[in-house]
């Protein structure tokens, strides 16, 4: 912020009584931002050699009795003190952060030793929260806050549900709804009693705490919705790919916890679009209805999306408009990760996402044609019609050269199927529960162990390929891993590897089917692939034991 603005909002707020007249312009820091960083960075790093000193000299005392209470307390206690002044080196300051971590980490141990998990999370939380009263440092703050909201939602939730156990994934949407209904409480009790009182330092204290807390909790609903569009890669391995075998990979049948689960979301988002239109007149135009009325379908879809929406609209009702651009981001995201959701037919989610888009680019052609405009007359304000040449024709280049990339890949995908040579890879048995989802399957082929092991070893930037015999049935027999461009022998294949998540797989780990045909797809022992002389493979279906192929 410019200092003649701040000097001039600092006036203000003096005029208003906000301020005392003794209130002052603060300093600006005067160090370069980097310098800063490298030596926040060397504090930080201080604190893995604290936790190993303090395991080593103080042994038996911190893992029995009262020891993590006594050593986490008073680690704790001194970190307050040294955040306590005002002004203080930076080195000084971030030394603190290591002694804070430990501190917490030694209470963090006694409490989950000594009582349930939910409750060891609670207490934690409300410690996390009274040292962001205390402490004065906005950043700490919204770290506390972070942590704060993240040892909340643990709280919510049960022991299997941390474990991801089938059947237990949803009850994190219920837990970040709880969190996200603590966080819109603070918003109101700022707005409506803090902003108000004599004491300004509380309000001062939730606002920071607060931002912390929204942003773990835009993150836990972006995190529940899943892996978003084209970055599906990252889900085999890690937790989102257990979510989205319970919320994606079921058949199409709604339960009962299903539809309150989308009537919620319709709710906030409905709540959000309200307080909206409520505060700014300019949303309640025909076309902000017809905007709300596809938002609201997309929430009823995606569970997740409404309390994001309900943050989003909140948030710039406040102006608080880095936390609103976060909020932003997430529903994005969510909205992305609606492409993973098995349970409905590629087909169907592909024309609700199309005909939202298009539904909402009419209502914006509609606006540019009907509202006014308020730039001078010096400047009028650019419509479709006035457009220049130009524009237009960087418009339809864009929309040519992406339909050329599109139909360039095709045209690649079509001949390699129809001049590729057809071989077979047999199947290896994968996770039962990945098996068979509805309209995916979750595909291993068997590799002998010397392969898995060259795989597992192999760091390469270029992609390696894989070298094979193919029997008298056209089935691949996978002999070694080599480099791109090494020469083979006469009887010898290659197939190019492809990298997912840390590893080198064999074109893909995933085939999808029509809805209907899991009982069929089930008898699958081999992948047909077309294989072109340079490596270049496509997995073109499936095959039974027999090699007969599995028909749509």
């Amino acid at each position: 912020m410019k200092p003649d603005r701040l000097d001039a909002m600092l006036q203000a707020a003096i005029a208003e009584g906000i301020l005392p007249l003794t209130a002052e312009r603060p300093e600006l820091e005067s160090r370069p931002w980097p310098v800063v960083l490298l030596i926040a960075l060397g504090a930080w790093l201080a604190t893995l050699p604290l936790l190993v000193a303090v395991g080593l000299m103080l042994g038996e005392v911190i893992t029995r009795g009262f020891g993590p209470y006594l050593v986490g307390a008073l680690l704790l206690a001194g970190a307050i003190v040294v955040f306590r002044p005002s002004a203080l080196p930076v080195f000084i300051e971030q030394l603190a952060v290591p002694a804070l971590l430990v501190g917490g980490g030694a209470l963090a141990f006694g409490l989950y030793r000594d009582l349930p998990m939910q409750a060891a999370s609670v207490l934690l939380a409300v410690i996390a929260l009274g040292i962001g009263f205390i402490v004065e440092r906005a950043w700490l703050r919204v770290l506390l806050g972070v942590a704060a909201a993240g040892l909340t939602t643990i709280a919510c939730v049960s022991n299997r549900a941390l474990n991801l156990d089938r059947g237990t994934v949803p009850q994190f949407w219920l837990a970040l709804h709880l969190t996200l209904a603590v966080w819109v409480a603070a918003w109101w009790a700022q707005r409506s009693v803090l902003d108000g009182a004599a004491d300004r330092a509380p309000a001062v204290a939730v606002e920071s705490l607060a931002a912390g807390w929204l942003l773990a909790t835009l993150a836990g609903l972006a995190w529940w919705s899943g892996m978003t569009f084209l970055a599906g890669a990252s889900l085999e391995g890690n937790m989102a790919r257990d979510i989205v075998r319970e919320l994606g990979g079921r058949q199409r049948t709604e339960s009962a916890m299903d539809f309150v689960r989308m009537g919620v979301s319709v709710a906030l988002a409905a709540a959000g679009l309200w307080w909206g239109a409520r505060n700014w007149p300019s949303m309640r135009r025909p076309w902000c209805a017809g905007a709300a009325a596809v938002l609201l379908l997309l929430a009823w879809f995606m569970p997740a999306l409404g309390a994001v929406l309900l943050a989003l609209m909140l948030c710039a009702i406040a102006q608080r408009w880095l936390q609103a651009g976060a909020a932003a981001v997430a529903a994005a995201w969510i909205i992305g990760a609606f492409y993973y959701q098995l349970r409905y037919p590629l087909a169907e989610k592909a024309l609700l996402l199309a005909a939202a888009g298009a539904a909402l680019g009419t209502l914006a052609w509609f606006a540019l044609r009907t509202e006014p405009h308020d730039e001078p007359a010096a400047a009028p304000a650019m419509s479709l019609t006035a457009t220049p040449v130009a524009v237009w024709g960087g418009i339809g280049l864009t929309l040519l050269l992406a339909l050329a990339v599109a139909n360039f890949g095709i045209w690649q995908k079509e001949d390699l199927i129809a001049h590729g040579q057809p071989v077979y890879v047999e199947l290896a048995p994968v996770d039962p529960r990945s098996l068979m989802q509805g309209d995916y399957m979750a595909l291993n082929f068997r590799l002998p162990g010397n392969v898995e092991g060259e795989l597992d070893r192999l760091l390469s930037v270029e992609r390696p390929h894989m070298v094979a015999r193919r029997d008298q049935r056209g089935v691949l027999l996978p002999v070694r891993v080599v480099r791109a461009g090494t020469a083979l022998a006469a009887d010898e294949i290659r197939i190019e590897l492809t990298p997912k998540n840390g590893r080198w797989i064999l074109v893909t780990d995933a085939w999808h089917f029509r809805e209907g045909d899991a009982e069929r797809r089930s008898k699958a022992r081999y992948g047909e692939f077309r294989v072109a002389a340079d490596g270049r493979a496509l997995l073109v279906g499936m095959a039974d034991a027999d090699l007969r192929p599995i028909l749509p």
